[in-house]
């Protein structure tokens, strides 16, 4: 479980395909506190620690995981929005995110707005996912709050912070990104079908 917190930008080092599986090298400076078993959220994906070296940690992430997500056009020297799961009791900042990407969507607009910016993102309506004005919304494993919501796109406004402090920074027109809806949202929407 996360909170869509940001806590590092880490890097990528190596990426390894073997067979189905990608195992992917990350620096981060968190690493010394990692241990193996480990849940950390990689641009929204939780993956399990593997392996530690000194600066870097293994993670594997398979079929599965790289079919609904983007991992797999990850390059090396490619920076990623690392967060590692909540502690109980720890404050929730953001919101409940579990670090399972419902799908992907592409950023296709971002305006400057004076101090701020605002993206827009579209995503495949056909996997019936929704957003909310003021919902939740969970892009490359930031929390952040709808501005606009549309039937396949919504627009989210970044604050300089995260856009320093996040991937945000490297996101332009045509960047495919991970999306994680409102858990909350998602069971009401699948209790409402069901009656």
């Amino acid at each position: 479980m996360f909170t869509g917190i940001v806590e590092e930008v880490g890097k990528i080092k190596n990426l390894i395909k073997e067979g189905t599986n990608l195992h992917i090298e990350v620096e981060a400076k968190m690493t010394p506190e990692l241990k193996i078993d480990q849940s950390v959220s990689h641009n929204g994906v939780c993956l399990t620690v593997v392996s530690i070296k000194e600066h870097s940690y293994m993670v594997t992430a398979i079929q599965e995981t790289l079919n609904k997500t983007n991992l797999e056009s990850l390059s090396i020297g490619d920076l990623v929005n690392l967060e590692r799961g909540m502690k109980l009791g720890d404050r929730l900042d953001g919101h409940i995110v579990q670090g399972h990407v419902d799908q992907t969507a592409k950023c296709i607009d971002i305006k400057d707005i004076d101090g701020s910016w605002e993206f827009t993102f579209e995503y495949d309506p056909k996997l019936n996912n929704i957003t909310i004005e003021k919902g939740s919304v969970t892009i490359s494993g930031v929390s952040l709050t709808v501005v606009n919501s549309e039937r396949n796109s919504f627009s989210v406004a970044i604050i300089p912070y995260t856009f320093e402090n996040t991937i945000f920074k490297k996101i332009e027109k045509g960047t495919i990104v991970n999306l994680e809806f409102d858990v909350i949202g998602k069971y009401v929407k699948r209790i409402t079908e069901l009656s």
